[in-house]
């Protein structure tokens, strides 16, 4: 980290250029994009894929949008995030020397992070390589190959930060990363106001007190099914007298409409299907309490949204209990 101490004493917050690669410029980056361009205005996020500002940071950080991205799977799981390869417009080598960053912050190990790596010598910036968090299905911890990679290029970068504790020791135990140049810094965060850009009221037929409320896509990795088994172990005891909102949308949900009305479940839950972001604060306020039954997320970030408007949270082994 001690380059990048350097290139931020050196330059002052106005002189000093920022670029942040994410292949995903999703809403939740928003908040501290916005946040940076106050301290270092002139800050730009290079992103592929960008679905414009979230609610209330509107123009609030300099966007230049690079090409869209291409995930292309290789192995599905059927409970983890499964193998996959991410392509990314490779112009984005052009654009950098054309920015002059001073300092590169690079999401993941993707292509956009070889490549600022790989430029060093001739942009002559400090790359800091941000990894989400850590989960199986990201690590590769059995992929010899994959690591052999991701440890030259933590060898390469000048630092690294991660959203939790976890991806840390991933990053300096997995990777052999060097701990002072190893930081622990959540920057993917939410805002109440993003999530509660739309005020209007959602329309359902009346909800059973309490109401939990579960968001996110409907895909076997998200364990929507085993929390349905639970309303089903429930429903045999004679327990209904609740609400499940399920928020989202995915290949899974028919599937699993089946099973809630094989199971008399539909008295209980209530699809509402996919939600703009600046439309969840008010499904949230409809619920008690916020469930997570993942089985597996690198960060998983609903937490945080629930917690920033207020829910109880609990997850799936408390259910069951």
């Amino acid at each position: 980290m001690g380059n990048v101490q350097n290139c931020l004493e050196v330059n002052s917050n106005a002189d000093l250029r920022i670029a942040w690669l994410l292949t995903s410029a999703f809403y939740y980056w928003h908040p501290t994009l916005s946040e940076l361009a106050k301290l270092f205005p002139k800050m730009t996020a290079f992103a592929a894929n960008w679905r414009g500002y979230a609610s209330g940071f509107e123009d609030s950080f300099t966007v230049e949008v690079v090409g869209q991205r291409k995930v292309i799977p290789l192995a599905k799981a059927s409970t983890g995030y499964g193998s996959s390869f991410t392509y990314l417009p490779l112009n984005i080598v052009n654009r950098l020397l054309q920015f002059k960053p001073h300092v590169i912050f690079s999401n993941s190990f993707g292509m956009w992070t070889l490549l600022a790596l790989l430029s060093k010598p001739l942009g002559k910036w400090e790359v800091v390589i941000a990894y989400e968090g850590s989960s199986p299905s990201v690590d590769y911890r059995n992929s010899a190959v994959r690591l052999a990679v991701r440890r030259a290029m933590v060898r390469a970068a000048d630092a690294c930060i991660s959203n939790s504790h976890a991806g840390k020791a991933y990053l300096t135990k997995v990777l052999k990363a060097e701990e002072s140049r190893v930081f622990v810094q959540p920057y993917e965060v939410p805002a109440a106001n993003s999530l509660s850009g739309n005020l209007e009221e959602p329309s359902f037929p009346q909800l059973q007190q309490p109401v939990f409320i579960v968001v996110g896509g409907i895909i076997p990795r998200k364990g929507l099914d085993r929390l349905l088994e639970a309303c089903a172990i429930l429903q045999r005891q004679g327990c209904e007298d609740y609400t499940l909102l399920v928020v989202g949308d995915g290949p899974q949900r028919e599937e699993l409409e089946n099973f809630t009305q094989k199971n008399d479940l539909t008295k209980c839950v209530q699809w509402a299907g996919r939600v703009d972001y600046n439309h969840l604060g008010a499904y949230f306020r409809k619920a008690d309490v916020f469930v997570l039954p993942t089985l597996e997320d690198t960060w998983g970030l609903v937490l945080l949204e629930a917690m920033v408007l207020g829910k109880i949270l609990t997850s799936l082994p408390n259910w069951l209990s």
